[in-house]
């Protein structure tokens, strides 16, 4: 006869769900007020393509820049809306207004005005003349550091293309453009074609048959406890601003971006806590009542490796595809919604090593490691156990799309929870489920990187 659950027990679950909600819910709101990293990845992309259109042979410049570089980094600039757009972004988009005299003003005045300003400025505090000369190119070493601000300015003050383009430089961006646009092209075409494969293997029903997915005896409650109590209240909530003023003791004298850097690691570890506390004391209170099965409760199976990386690699070409496709279906029916992760921007304006090491193991290692464990180690086996398979999959992928509070991110977020989900059952192991997170991860830094 099945032991009846304690009072305090379901009491507990309920508070946490209903505070969770509340949690969530209120996340979700304040991401409408994020901004999102979207227009900012378009004009890094297009700066890029700028600075690297020296070096692409002709016959490949219409795959990799199409179009003028100069119109689509203009309009780029263009998309920012005045009160998010940085100083050094009004001086690019005023000196390419002034390049060209046919849309000189076509940009607002007085953003233009500003943006030449900064120039003048610029220069002036370069040289100590009280008047620039469109002549004087040598003005230009005080932003020289600066590859795209220094061509765009020197060909704004009559400067020829032998002496404002650097090939080196030119160089170097055109293996950012290739990287950042050949990669997720070629992952498309090789992820398109193992879709279609799967596809045609379920009409000829001819799919290998997946493993038996191993039974977690843990109830609904115990997930309920683990995510929405550990995982939200506690883990979200709780310890963050139990360690905040600590962090904030410790960072204050560091310098941006390293600061924030930290505050992010720290915080993701503080995070993890809970939850991974709570899930200790559930799979031991199991270890009491039967052995684990072989493989353990979770069933990691490190081994063989090379057969978990098979499949988080496989994963992650079959999924990259639907995410973009998602993602892009989003942004053309709906808009951008904003709300982008924090951490994407950090990423994209990070310079110093160290500050990118921390941010690396937090978003590499960490990260696919706990939300692994939680979703696809302990939520997925329970759902699926309650609800079949099919459903279970569902509902954990609208859980981890919910954890990231962020309402323009969620539809992509649940395509890749379903991929991750397939990759869970197909190979009856959880490991390959974090080798292809990490990997989602990893490529997706990688690019913010190469951006950045």
């Amino acid at each position: 006869m099945r032991q009846a659950m304690p009072a305090g027990k379901v009491a507990l679950a309920a508070l946490s769900l209903l505070l969770a909600l509340l949690i969530w819910g209120k996340g979700l709101q304040d991401s409408f007020s994020r901004p999102s990293v979207v227009p900012k990845l378009s004009v890094r992309q297009q700066e890029i393509s700028w600075l690297a259109t020296p070096e692409i042979p002709d016959t490949l410049k219409p795959l990799f820049i199409g179009e003028s570089s100069e119109n689509k980094l203009r309009d780029a600039l263009r998309e920012i809306p005045l009160s998010q757009m940085e100083d050094r972004e009004r001086v690019v988009l005023g000196a390419l207004e002034t390049t060209d005299e046919k849309r000189r003003f076509t940009l607002k005045k007085p953003v233009q005005d500003d943006a030449l300003g900064m120039i003048q400025k610029a220069l002036l505090a370069s040289t100590g003349k009280s008047k620039t000369e469109p002549s004087d190119l040598n003005a230009l070493k005080s932003i020289q550091n600066d590859p795209l601000l220094y061509q765009v300015v020197c060909l704004a003050l009559g400067g020829s293309k032998e002496i404002c383009v650097d090939s080196a430089v030119s160089k170097r961006m055109a293996f950012r453009l290739t990287f950042s646009q050949g990669v997720p092209v070629i992952a498309i075409l090789l992820g398109s074609g193992l879709l279609i494969r799967q596809v045609w293997l379920f009409i000829r029903n001819a799919k290998p048959a997946w493993p038996p997915l191993v039974s977690l005896p843990l109830s609904l409650v115990d997930m309920v406890l683990l995510v929405a109590g550990g995982f939200v209240v506690l883990g979200e909530v709780l310890f963050p601003a139990f360690v905040a003023p600590f962090t904030e003791a410790l960072t204050r004298n560091i310098s941006s971006p390293l600061r924030e850097s930290l505050r992010v690691f720290v915080g993701y570890s503080v995070m993890t806590l809970p939850p991974l506390l709570i899930l200790r004391q559930q799979l031991n209170g199991l270890n009491l009542v039967a052995p684990p099965p072989d493989g353990g409760w979770l069933q990691w199976r490190l081994r063989p490796f090379g057969q978990a990386l098979s499949q988080a690699s496989v994963g992650w070409l079959m999924v990259m595809p639907l995410v973009l496709l998602t993602s892009w279906l989003m942004n053309s029916l709906v808009g951008d919604q904003g709300g982008s992760n924090p951490l994407l921007d950090l990423v994209l304006r990070s310079q110093e090593t160290l500050s990118l090491i921390l941010l690396l193991v937090t978003t590499v290692v960490f990260a696919p490691l706990f939300e692994e464990l939680v979703f696809r180690g302990a939520l997925l086996p329970v759902l699926a156990q309650a609800y079949g398979r099919g459903l279970g999959v569902i509902v954990s992928a609208l859980v981890f799309a919910l954890a990231h509070l962020s309402v323009g991110e969620f539809p992509p977020l649940v395509v890749l929870g379903l991929g991750l989900a397939f990759v869970r059952l197909s190979s009856g192991r959880l490991f390959p489920c974090v080798l292809m997170h990490s990997l989602w991860n990893g490529v997706t830094f990688i690019n913010l990187v190469l951006l950045g």
